[in-house]
């Protein structure tokens, strides 16, 4: 795109919403050993503009976690309209991955770095018998959840703690402080949803909050232990990593939350 008024190429920063099923892909940021969403979204991008761009995504995801609303974004100086854009991307990106919104951007705009917030939904399959057409899309849990149980343990993690004791192992955020500002678990039939929303999240930590949630329900755990588990922020090995299969980034809120 050629801007008269300044008599050189203007640079756009295009912002892309996504969805995607990661079963088959090794999370979102690109590595050896499989295929990544951004390798995934980059070749489209390739093929559509004829150029290789760079491309930021608002968070990491790991392997076989899904994504309802992702946001990256590229810079291009092609004046192709942000209707093509998409239009082009649906055409040839796998089955598995859509672009669900394309606009143009501020140039301030960072798909990460401008990130206030985020809302992630784990997913359960609560049945004694799993249901085939949900596999790698949920967890199955066959043992019945005590619903107004599940609801006092989200409870307690909304607020501003410190989550040491409840993300993975490799971890390396330093500052283990973080604000849950909702938190919730509802049914519907057989299939019930953790909700969490926050201004960030540790490594594995909502995986790892489900697991949890679980415990409790399962009687390994009572409520009672958490605070000293927050004071400590040491693990109980009864806190499971709950599979990627169930987790989705569901939302990325680029406006304060807590406001």
């Amino acid at each position: 795109m050629y801007d008269e008024r300044q008599g050189e190429t203007a640079i756009r920063n295009i912002k892309l919403i996504l969805c995607y099923r990661g079963t088959g892909y090794l999370g979102f940021q690109v590595q050896p050993g499989g295929i990544t969403i951004c390798e995934a979204v980059q070749d489209a991008i390739e093929r559509i503009f004829g150029v290789r761009y760079d491309v930021k995504g608002c968070s990491r995801t790991d392997s076989g976690v899904h994504a309802n609303r992702y946001c990256l974004n590229f810079r291009t100086d092609s004046d192709l309209p942000t209707w093509r854009i998409k239009r082009g991307l649906n055409a040839v990106l796998p089955g598995d991955i859509a672009v669900l919104e394309a606009e143009d951007a501020p140039e301030e705009f960072h798909a990460r770095y401008s990130c206030k917030g985020k809302r992630y939904v784990y997913k359960i399959w609560n049945s004694e018998v799993r249901n085939p057409f949900l596999t790698g899309l949920t967890y199955h849990y066959f043992r019945p959840i005590d619903l107004e149980r599940a609801r006092q343990v989200c409870g307690f993690f909304v607020g501003r703690h410190d989550f040491a004791a409840f993300c993975g192992s490799k971890n390396t955020k330093e500052d283990t402080v973080r604000t849950i500002y909702a938190c919730d678990m509802r049914r519907s039939s057989d299939l019930v949803e953790f909700f969490v929303e926050g201004d960030g999240f540790l490594y594995n930590m909502v995986r790892i909050l489900v697991g949890t949630v679980l415990a409790v329900n399962e009687n390994r755990l009572d409520v009672r232990d958490l605070p000293r588990m927050m004071e400590l922020g040491v693990r109980r090995v009864e806190c499971r990593t709950m599979p990627a299969c169930g987790l989705y980034l569901d939302e990325v809120f680029y406006q304060d939350r807590s406001e």
